[in-house]
């Protein structure tokens, strides 16, 4: 497979992209939440290769959670990504959610909080709001990013576990206007027969995600436990803590997994590495998505340490070519 410098890398994966103004590291990524136009593309975007969705996991992957939903469409568009998991944050701000009723850290600045409101009322607040939330401007959130050519394929939720009821039917409500095919959320084993309850009435999957720690049979457990409980498989934290094939689990499992995500990680719990330097089988796994014709969107998720004299975007270009790379030979 060839190699790639990062100058090498910037000009293939963004010289060729639509300018908007996004080559920055991290912090020059926007975190405004004004209603900017979607971005005109010259080309739509297509990270289609060879039948496999290369995807990615947004806003995580531009190390910015507080970033808007336009900030993060013109990120994708200048990079060419044309499928995202996205977290729920910047859809729910530009339906009209306050962002000081969010947790820190999940599209809030940690800072000090000037409502005054305490952790559990703003958990009642937020709460209060998404059960009268408009629906229809989930609606136009979703044709904005379509229209730029980006699909919301999966749809992130953090927390989802403390929810009420009512408020469960509401993120499955929302992943459905946002046009998911299924929503995410980090596997808890004690609560994934609960959720999956949910998924199963509204027909709708949920993949839960893996860190290191989590075993074949914590995910076999949860597809007992409903029709459309799922796996979103990290394919790095998976060899990270797991001495069984991950390839393996994916061919046995195959139509319980929503999506993957594609991060190169050590073995033993070693730590996150630049795509190839790693002992995760990258190019195995989205090759296997494309010989079996599975739909998986392959969802890179940006965590190794970022090179020195290097930013965010011109990351990502390479960890986006390398998986090209794969899939073309």
């Amino acid at each position: 497979m060839k190699t790639y410098s990062r100058r090498d890398v910037l000009k293939l994966g963004l010289a060729s992209a639509p300018a908007v103004g996004l080559l920055a590291a991290a912090p020059g990524l926007r975190a405004a939440d004004g209603a900017a136009p979607a971005p005109k593309a010259a080309v739509k975007p297509n990270s289609k290769v060879n039948g496999v969705h290369l995807g990615l996991n947004v806003p995580y992957s531009f190390r910015n959670n507080a970033m808007s939903g336009d900030d993060i469409l013109a990120g994708c568009v200048q990079l060419g990504v044309s499928g995202v998991e996205l977290r729920s944050q910047p859809v729910e701000v530009a339906m009209g959610l306050p962002r000081e009723l969010m947790p820190a850290g999940r599209g809030r600045a940690a800072q000090n909080d000037a409502s005054g409101l305490s952790a559990v009322q703003r958990a009642a607040e937020m709460n209060r709001w998404r059960l009268n939330a408009p629906l229809d401007l989930a609606r136009a959130f979703r044709r904005k990013y379509e229209e730029a050519g980006v699909l919301i394929e999966i749809l992130k939720f953090d927390g989802i576990y403390a929810l009420p009821d009512d408020v469960i039917d509401y993120c499955f409500e929302l992943a459905r206007a946002v046009g998911a095919r299924a929503i995410s959320c980090e596997m808890s084993v004690k609560d994934a027969q609960r959720l999956g309850q949910f998924a199963d009435r509204h027909r709708l999957p949920v993949g839960y995600h893996n860190h290191a720690s989590l075993k074949n049979a914590d995910w076999e457990t949860a597809f007992g436990q409903a029709k459309f409980n799922g796996a979103n498989v990290d394919i790095g934290h998976y060899i990270a803590g797991n001495d069984t094939s991950v390839t393996d689990f994916l061919k046995k499992y195959a139509d319980r997994v929503t999506h993957v995500h594609i991060k190169d990680r050590r073995r033993n719990e070693g730590p996150n590495m630049p795509f190839g330097e790693g002992d995760t089988p990258i190019a195995e796994v989205l090759r296997l998505i494309r010989d079996h014709r599975w739909q998986i969107q392959a969802t890179i998720e940006y965590e190794y340490p970022l090179p020195p004299g290097s930013t965010v975007m011109a990351e990502l270009a390479r960890t986006l070519q390398f998986c090209r790379d794969a899939l073309s030979s």
